[in-house]
Parts: structure tokens; C-alpha cells; sequence
């Protein structure tokens, strides 16, 4: 306990994002009525967004939407704006791409979650989706996490690839300042010196996070480690160290994909890891009744 309260003291400066006698675990809510969406991520359940990295055409997104949603998913994942290291490499659809995703959700009664990439285009990325996801790249980015926050969305916000637990709960802290309590914190790896993965997955950070934080978290295994034979392992790390979901890259050709090839998983392997993570959502479950017995 002495150890727990030292690290509260250390991240003092986000004091909207710890735990505190009257706010222990916040539940956000997943609602759009006019899909029959409503859901909740944070209590309890453990919640699973999965589809492409990019939306490349109305074939590709549509065939994932109805594999992942008949395999255990509650969230589509794509990308309509990309956020690109070269010029020179696919940018998204943009807004042809939001219309496939609400068009997906359409049919398969997904949730959409989809990446927003500045101010500018936070109006019209929240007319289509139901979660507006703050990358990486712009966890740094105040002005678009108070734009974002202002709309009453729920976020998810990524750890930056070179951000600090503590920045990441700034970050947090901000979009909480400005009345959006709808925020779900994601692990996504971190740059290190290991050079054998694309990032560093910190399921340390996810365990601590669960333990000081009152917001939900979501594990991203895919950018964790970006290859796709390590995902469905490291999906099992984030279940037992504590997440409330995790968010994972499908796609139907991965060799083929516009982006992040490399860490999305096939159709099957979906499949696969959905099925091998019962056993492991199963005693989490028993784990967490034999506690609240326990205490009571």
C-alpha cells in the first residue's frame, strides 16, 4: 500500500485520472441508438476491437467487419486517415472511408472506432464514428485532445511511442478538464533499443495503469510488437494483466495490405486467438469472483 500511495504522489499532476474514494472505475458507454449499439467497456468484460489498419475498398473492410463481428468482436478498427512516416505512402480514403465504416457498421452492428488526425477534422470524424482514437503520434497533441474531448465522444487515447505512463495520464488529464470522462487509455508499445520488434509491449504499464487509474485500458498487441506471430501471445499477456480489451489488426491478405502488413492477422488467426483467449478471460473471471467473496 505504502508503495501504491508513492506512485499516486509521483503522477499528482493528473489528479482527474486517479482512483480516489469516490471514483474507483469509471464505465464508458457505447451507444448509437440508430444501430442498436450500447455496450459498455470497463466493467468487467473484456471488449475486443478488431479490423484493418487502413480502409483500403468496400471489399476488404466489409469481409473483415463480418468475420471479426461473427468471431467475438463489439468494435470495427480502420483507419480512413492514416498518419504516415513517408509522403509517399497510402494516406487513408479519408472521407470515403468513414462512409465504408458506417456503412460496415450498418450491416454488421459494429461499433466504429477510427483515428483522428487533427483539429480540423474532428467534426466530421465524429459524425461517422462512435470512438475517436488519438494515435501515437499526437499524444502530444493538446489541442486536438481538447477539440476531441469537446464533442463528448469516447476516446482512445494511445500511449505515445516514446511517452511515460505519466505522459500518457496528462494527456488523459487534459480531455478530463475539458468534461470528457469517456476516455479509454491504450498500451501500444514503446520504443526501445530492441531491434527483433516493431515496438516494446509494457504490460507493466497496463497492470500499474489498472492499479492508480480509474479509466479503462485497452492493450494494443498488434503495434506492441508488430509481428503478427506474437500477437495472439501477447493478447494473453494483456488479459492477464489486467485490460479491459484490446485492439487487434485484420485484414484478409496481410501481404497484400496498404499498411502494417507485418502485424495483422489473417482471418483464421483471428479466429484462433479469440478461441484460445477463453480459458484466459474464464479465470480471470473466477480469479475476480473469488476476490469480491473474499471481501465481502
Amino acid at each position: 500500500m505504502a508503495q501504491k500511495q508513492q506512485w499516486l504522489e509521483q503522477f499528482d499532476d493528473s489528479p482527474l485520472t486517479l482512483k480516489s474514494d469516490d471514483r474507483m472505475d469509471t464505465v464508458v458507454r457505447i451507444e448509437n441508438r440508430s444501430c442498436g449499439i450500447d455496450f459498455k467497456i470497463g466493467g468487467g468484460e473484456f471488449i475486443v476491437m478488431a479490423g484493418p489498419c487502413s480502409v483500403e475498398s468496400e471489399e476488404q473492410l466489409l469481409t473483415t467487419a463480418e468475420h471479426v463481428s461473427k468471431n467475438g468482436a463489439q468494435v470495427l478498427r480502420g483507419g480512413a486517415f492514416k498518419p504516415r512516416s513517408s509522403p509517399y505512402a497510402f494516406q487513408g480514403l479519408g472521407l470515403e472511408g468513414l462512409k465504408l465504416l458506417a456503412e460496415a457498421r450498418r450491416r454488421t452492428g459494429l461499433a466504429v472506432v477510427t483515428e483522428v488526425l487533427s483539429e480540423e477534422d474532428v467534426e466530421l470524424v465524429a459524425e461517422y464514428a462512435d470512438i475517436l482514437q488519438i494515435g501515437s503520434r499526437n499524444s502530444d497533441n493538446t489541442s486536438l485532445h481538447v477539440a476531441a474531448a469537446l464533442t463528448g465522444k469516447p476516446i482512445l487515447l494511445k500511449r505515445g511511442m516514446v511517452a511515460t505512463v505519466a505522459d500518457l495520464l496528462r494527456a488523459a488529464n487534459v480531455i478530463l478538464e475539458h468534461g470528457n470522462s469517456n476516455i479509454l487509455l491504450c498500451e501500444r508499445g514503446i520504443r526501445t533499443f530492441e531491434t527483433a520488434t516493431r515496438n516494446t509491449f509494457d504490460a507493466a504499464a497496463i497492470a500499474l495503469l489498472k492499479m492508480i487509474s480509474h479509466l479503462p485500458v485497452i492493450a494494443d498487441p498488434s503495434h506492441g510488437c508488430g509481428r503478427n506471430l506474437l500477437v495472439p501471445a501477447l493478447a494473453r499477456v494483456g488479459v492477464a494483466a489486467g485490460a479491459d480489451g484490446m485492439i487487434v489488426e485484420v485484414h484478409p491478405a496481410p501481404q497484400r495490405a496498404y499498411s502494417d502488413g507485418d502485424q495483422s492477422l489473417t482471418f483464421d488467426e483471428y479466429a484462433n486467438m479469440i478461441s484460445e483467449l477463453d480459458p484466459w478471460l474464464t479465470a480471470r473471471r473466477q480469479s475476480a469472483n473469488q476476490i469480491s467473496e473474499a471481501l465481502a
